[in-house]
C-alpha cells in the first residue's frame, strides 16, 4: 500500500486529494482559492503556484510517492526562448479571440477542413485561436513566443524544476486546436497559420507515462485537463455518458475512436486512458431554470423544482426552447428562447416551471442524440452539477434521456482522477501495473435512477419538444426525429 496525490488547479481554486494507491480512498484533502479574480481572462501563472503551495500546507503531502496534475483547459501560457513568460496567460473564458477563430476557419478552407485536421472547429477558447489573436493584436509579443504550454503543462514543468523537456498528455493536447486525437500527432502548420511562425510544443505522453521526478524524488505523472481527469475520477467507460449541468451544459461519452464532425457540434477530445471523449457543448442549461425562477418571483431552484412537480408531463402543452443565450447545439448563435403552447389552461406557474425543466433536459437529450447518431453507445448517463440534486431533475431525467441515470455524490472528481493517474504511473514505474490497464479504484458513490414505467411518457415529452423545435427552427438537426 502507498499513497498518491492528485491536484486540480481550476479557474478559481486548487484542490488536492491524497489517496490510497490500492483502493482510491481519499485520506486527506487540501484547498486554497487562487489569489486572483475567478472570472479574469488572463493571469500571471505564479498565482497557480501560490494557491498550490497554500493547499499543500500543513504536511498534506507527507509520505506521498507520486502526484498527478489536473488543470483548467484551453489556457495559453506563452514562453520566450529562455522559458520566461512573454505575457500573462490567456484563460479559457477569454472571448476576445472570436474573430480570430473565424479567421482561422477561413484560413484553412472551412469547418470540414478543421474537423478532418484536428477533430474540432476553432472556437475562441482554444489555444490556436488565442495564438491568432496574439499575432493580430500584440504582434511584438507574438514575435517573442518560442514555446507554448497549457496550464497543466506549465504546472508539471514547474513541479519538475523547469527541465529542458516539456510535456503534456493526449487529453490536454486534444483541446489545443493543433493536435489531432484521430492521428495522435501535432499539426505544426496550424501553429504557424495562427502565430505566423513556428513554436516549440510539449511532448505528448501516454496515459501511464511519467513526466519525471521532482528534485525531492516525487514521481509526477503525465497530468491532463480537468474534463479528462473528472471522467477518469468518475470511472466512466464505454457505454457511459456524462451530462454536466452548469449555466451552460455539456454532454460527453467514452468512445473507441475520434469523431470528425464538419458541423462543429462535436469536439473530439482524447481521454486520460487511451480512449476518446467526444463532447457536445450547449450554451444553455441551468440558466434556463434560473431565468424561469426569476420570472416567477421564486427564491431559488428548489422552489422551482417543487412547483414543477405540481404539474404533469408535457406541462399542459407548454414547451420552452431554452436558447436564451443563442445556442451551440443546434447551431443557432443569434436566436432567442421560445415559449410555445400558451392556452388559458396552460398559463399557470407550475406549468411554466415544468416546461423549464423539460426544455433543459430535452435540449440535453438532443445533444445525446448527436453522439448516438455518430455511433456512440449510451447505456447510462452520469449527471453532474448542483442542479442534478433537484427532485424535478431526478424525476424527469431518466425518462427524457431514455436510460439509467447515475447521480454521483459531490466530490473532487478531477483531483481524484489526477491521483488515479499518479497511482497508475507509479505502479507502472514499479512494475506492479500494466501500462494498458489503470488501477481498479472503487467507483463513485452514487444514486441510481431508472426510467421504469415512465419511459413512454418521456418519449411523448420529447416528441412534443421536437415538434416545436422543428417548427420554430426547421432543419436545426436535419429534421431528425428524436431517438
Amino acid at each position: 500500500m502507498g499513497i498518491v496525490a492528485g491536484l486540480d488547479s481550476s479557474s478559481a481554486f486548487t484542490h488536492i486529494v491524497v489517496c490510497d494507491t490500492d483502493s482510491g480512498a481519499v485520506l486527506r484533502e487540501g484547498y486554497a482559492a487562487h489569489p486572483v479574480e475567478a472570472k479574469a481572462a488572463e493571469v500571471d501563472p505564479q498565482a497557480w503556484l501560490l494557491s498550490l503551495g497554500e493547499a499543500a500546507s500543513g504536511g498534506l503531502l507527507e509520505g506521498v510517492q507520486a502526484i498527478g496534475v489536473s488543470a483548467q483547459q484551453h489556457g495559453l501560457v506563452p514562453l520566450d526562448q529562455q522559458g520566461n513568460l512573454v505575457r500573462p496567460a490567456l484563460l479559457g473564458n477569454d472571448r476576445r479571440a472570436q474573430v480570430a477563430a473565424a479567421d482561422l476557419v477561413d484560413g484553412l478552407g472551412g469547418r470540414q477542413a478543421w474537423a478532418e485536421a484536428v477533430g474540432a472547429v476553432p472556437s475562441a477558447a482554444q489555444p490556436v485561436a488565442k495564438l491568432r489573436w496574439l499575432a493580430r493584436t500584440e504582434p511584438e509579443n507574438a514575435q517573442r513566443v518560442a514555446a507554448v504550454l497549457q496550464p497543466h503543462d506549465w504546472l508539471v514543468w514547474q513541479l519538475l524544476g523547469r527541465p529542458a523537456r516539456r510535456t503534456t498528455d493526449r487529453g490536454a493536447a486534444s483541446g489545443t486546436g493543433y493536435w489531432s486525437a484521430g492521428s495522435g500527432s501535432y499539426r505544426p502548420d496550424l501553429v504557424e497559420l495562427a502565430l505566423g511562425h513556428s513554436a516549440a510544443l510539449p511532448e505528448v505522453l501516454g496515459p501511464a507515462d511519467s513526466a519525471g521526478m521532482t528534485p525531492e524524488g516525487l514521481l509526477i505523472s503525465a497530468g491532463t485537463g480537468e474534463t479528462m481527469a473528472a471522467a477518469f475520477g468518475l470511472g466512466v467507460a464505454v457505454g457511459d455518458a456524462v451530462v454536466s449541468l452548469g449555466a451552460s451544459g455539456s454532454v460527453m461519452a467514452v468512445h473507441h475512436e475520434a469523431l470528425a464532425d464538419p458541423s462543429g457540434m462535436i469536439t473530439s477530445f482524447a481521454d486520460a486512458t487511451g480512449m476518446h471523449l467526444p463532447v457536445v457543448h450547449l450554451s444553455n442549461a441551468v440558466r434556463a431554470l434560473r431565468g424561469t425562477a426569476e420570472m416567477l418571483g421564486l427564491d431559488g431552484l428548489e422552489e422551482l423544482s417543487a412547483l414543477a412537480l405540481k404539474s404533469t408531463p408535457g406541462a399542459s402543452g407548454l414547451v420552452l426552447l431554452p436558447y436564451l443565450e443563442g445556442e451551440r447545439t443546434p447551431q443557432l448563435p443569434h436566436t432567442a428562447g421560445t415559449l410555445c403552447g400558451l392556452r388559458r389552461e396552460s398559463m399557470k406557474p407550475e406549468h411554466l416551471a415544468r416546461a423549464s425543466f423539460e426544455g433543459m433536459l430535452c435540449s440535453l437529450a438532443d445533444a445525446l442524440d448527436v453522439l448516438r447518431g455518430r455511433g456512440v453507445e449510451v447505456r447510462r448517463v452520469f449527471l453532474l452539477g448542483a442542479a442534478a440534486e433537484l427532485p424535478a431533475v431526478q424525476a424527469l431525467a431518466p425518462a427524457v434521456f431514455g436510460t439509467q441515470v447515475v447521480v454521483p455524490q459531490p466530490a473532487q472528481y478531477a483531483a481524484i482522477g489526477a491521483a488515479r493517474q499518479a497511482a497508475w504511473a507509479l505502479g507502472v514505474s514499479q512494475g506492479s501495473l500494466d501500462p494498458r490497464t489503470p488501477p481498479a479504484w472503487q467507483g463513485a458513490a452514487a444514486q441510481v435512477l431508472e426510467p421504469g414505467d415512465e419511459l413512454a411518457v418521456g418519449g411523448a415529452v420529447r416528441q412534443q419538444y421536437a415538434a416545436t423545435r422543428d417548427q420554430i427552427h426547421p432543419g436545426a438537426f436535419g429534421g431528425r426525429p428524436p431517438a
